[in-house]
């Protein structure tokens, strides 16, 4: 999947724009000791200035994608003067966020005032130079066709004409036409060759990363087929729908087009998401390591012959596997099964029933042993999966990461595949397993298509009131 060039493009932003907030700030405080003629009373320490700067990135880039720096709309340049006047906030708010720091510290961040005044300059233009680099060098990739999107354009309309014409044109967009479907008369006559009979057709033959749908004929079911194979979706409204606003408006080339996201972790928030997952996930590892080491050890002397850690096969974002890490809490001739496969093979069928409609979970599991009763009762079992955090495989807060043959079960895969697992998740929380399957299936799509930082929040503390209470653990 080509989305990854998007990802890639946003953290070379990230990692572009920390670079040019510490050079400005260093560069402010340079020019205010060594260049300003006037006398200064301070003593000059700018190695330890730079290096408070350095501790305090994080802040200042969640400062930046707070404000949208990071949304492909902006990202790409498409926005420019949107991109401008955020960059301008972005600078002054930087520095606030320095001066209230040095405030609750006690810490003299700014010896004097001139040098928070020339950082809010310096800032703004040191990022802008260097977003324009960023786009300079990225568009460069991608005319030698690197991480370009394979895209297909849908329906008999004269905006296919126009889209069509911008894509061919402009190698450095990022994206590459792959297929059209639409009447001879809509295609540009040199780019007819692309033109294919159905949409179907289409997706079977051809690999795509999006499409464009111009017109609005069957636009469900369009949709439908871009999600369930984790593509994007535009769709490029008419005249008189672009008063309408159910997704992200984009402008390529001049054709207005919306991106119709199946969720809103997206952009900038899905920066913030991450920052937070790497933050917590390794601070939470530190704290948690002793422990971690006691239960290891207990596991491995209780049966030297397997791994403490269990790495079961799980599914998550864009059906991407993965090896969750997990206490092993089963014993061993259960594990990697099934519970249907365990139960029938102890000659217990009849707990299959039970198993399933009480949430994936009975009192008293034949499975699992006395310790990882205990492991499971206080979530310890859990622990490993920061690893998974940290890596990238998961995040902290997310739908329940399921083996395969158990997500094919949700009755809409695709849309629970639209964001990344979690190590707890909204549906734990609203009953943990004292809720049926399809009720938590329920809610992790909720879950998927109304995500907001402040439903993280929530589900964040409430887990940790659980996870102290033991309420609904078993």
């Amino acid at each position: 999947m080509k989305k990854k060039s998007d990802s890639i493009l946003r953290a070379a932003l990230i990692v572009g724009d920390a670079l040019a907030l510490v050079l400005s700030f260093a560069a402010a405080y340079f020019i205010r000791v060594h260049v300003d003629p006037r006398p200064y009373e301070f003593e000059s320490q700018l190695m330890e200035f730079t290096l408070t700067i350095v501790w305090l990135v994080p802040i200042l880039v969640v400062i930046l994608a707070a404000l949208g720096l990071y949304k492909k709309s902006i990202f790409l340049g498409k926005s420019r003067l949107s991109e401008i006047w955020r960059l301008m906030l972005a600078a002054v708010l930087s520095v606030g966020a320095l001066i209230v720091y040095a405030y609750f510290t006690y810490e003299d961040v700014f010896p004097v005032r001139a040098v928070a005044g020339m950082s809010v300059l310096l800032s703004f233009v040191f990022l802008l130079v260097e977003r324009i680099l960023v786009r300079f060098i990225a568009r460069q990739i991608f005319k030698k066709n690197y991480g370009t999107k394979r895209v297909i354009i849908v329906g008999d309309h004269r905006n296919t004409e126009y889209l069509a014409n911008y894509i061919a044109t402009d190698p450095g967009s990022g994206y590459r036409i792959a297929a059209i479907v639409a009447k001879e008369k809509y295609i540009p006559e040199d780019l007819r060759g692309l033109q294919v009979e159905s949409l179907e057709l289409a997706l079977k033959r051809k690999k795509l990363d999006a499409i464009f749908q111009t017109d609005e004929k069957d636009t469900d079911v369009v949709f439908r087929k871009a999600i369930d194979r984790h593509m994007m979706y535009y769709f490029v409204p008419s005249e008189t729908a672009l008063s309408s606003h159910f997704g992200e408006m984009e402008l390529v080339g001049n054709t207005p087009a919306v991106l119709v996201r199946l969720t809103p972790l997206t952009g900038g928030a899905a920066v913030v998401k991450r920052l937070f997952d790497i933050v917590f996930s390794f601070c939470m590892l530190v704290v948690a390591a002793i422990p971690m080491a006691i239960v290891w050890l207990i596991l491995k002397l209780s049966d030297i012959h397997h791994s403490p850690i269990y790495a079961g096969v799980r599914v998550t974002r864009y059906n991407k596997k993965f090896r969750c890490y997990k206490f092993r809490s089963m014993k061993s001739e259960w594990s990697g099964m099934t519970a249907e496969e365990a139960f029938i093979k102890m000659g217990k069928p009849e707990l299959i029933k039970e198993y399933r409609s009480e949430g994936d979970s009975i009192p008293n599991d034949p499975r699992i042993t006395k310790f990882g009763k205990f492991l499971r009762k206080t979530s310890i079992d859990e622990l490993p999966q920061l690893f998974n955090v940290l890596k990238g495989d998961i995040s902290l807060i997310g739908p329940r990461a399921l083996p395969e043959n158990e997500i094919d079960k949700y009755g809409d895969r695709s849309l629970i595949l639209s964001v990344k697992s979690g190590l707890t998740g909204f549906a734990q929380v609203s009953g943990r397993r004292d809720i049926s399957f399809e009720e938590r299936r329920a809610l992790d799509i909720y879950y998927v298509m109304n995500w907001s930082l402040l439903l993280d929040a929530q589900v964040f503390f409430k887990t940790i009131w659980m996870v102290i209470r033991r309420d609904g653990a078993r």
